[in-house]
């Protein structure tokens, strides 16, 4: 599975580190130390990865991630010293696919490269779309609609709508989705499976705050229903 890896990381050591462990597993790599040259790179050939790190000059890590998922559905992993949950989500609503929290074992990273390169090369086969009601999921196409609407979603947002969507009135608990999602994480919890679905029902449903699409089961997790009640 050989891919164009772009590293963005100011710090060089650990770039180089980066570097090498993507290289020795294959992958072609361009490495940049700041966040404007993350950007242009992006643009002017675009990469199978992003491997981004928060913290760099010229423009924060946070910033790179918002402009390339406005451009493109790249995968984002991002390399951060910064652990708080509040952290984490940012970064996911932001559209990151994954993070890795800094001091971290490039056994995991690797680990981590491999499933998102995995979930990508899947996305792009063509797949059926998924019909519930009248919300569409498009695998293939990376497309969500309602009533013919189109629905923007995050990347995180789509893999948990296709999870559901592929098995309609299923109960999913908080640890099978965030586990598609997001893989094992010990700094993400089961909360942010709840900042997700907060944010799906915003857009999906006509009352957010009296679902009938994507319900609540209470103490158990979560489904998707039609929406005929």
């Amino acid at each position: 599975m050989c891919a164009y890896v772009l590293v963005a990381e100011d710090d060089v050591k650990q770039a180089e580190l980066v570097r090498r462990y993507l290289e020795r597993e294959g992958h072609s790599v361009l490495v940049v130390h700041d966040g404007r040259a993350a950007i242009d790179e992006a643009r002017a050939r675009e990469p199978d990865l992003v491997v981004l790190d928060v913290m760099m000059p010229r423009a924060d890590g946070l910033d790179v991630c918002r402009v390339i998922r406005a451009e493109s559905d790249v995968p984002v992993l991002m390399l951060t010293a910064r652990a708080t949950e509040d952290d984490l989500l940012l970064g996911l609503d932001l559209g990151a696919d994954d993070y890795v929290t800094k001091p971290y074992s490039p056994r995991e990273l690797m680990a981590r490269v491999r499933t998102l390169l995995r979930r990508a090369r899947r996305s792009k086969d063509p797949e059926e779309t998924l019909k519930v009601g009248d919300l569409l999921v498009d695998p293939a196409r990376h497309l969500v609609s309602v009533a013919g609407a189109p629905v923007d979603c995050t990347p995180a947002e789509f893999r948990i709508l296709e999870t559901l969507a592929a098995q309609p009135e299923r109960v999913f608990t908080r640890a099978q989705l965030l586990e598609e999602v997001h893989g094992f994480d010990r700094f993400i919890t089961r909360r942010t499976v709840d900042v997700h679905m907060l944010n799906l029902r915003k857009k999906i449903e006509s009352d957010p705050r009296r679902p009938t699409r994507l319900l609540t089961v209470y103490g158990v997790g979560y489904k998707l229903t039609d929406g005929s009640g």
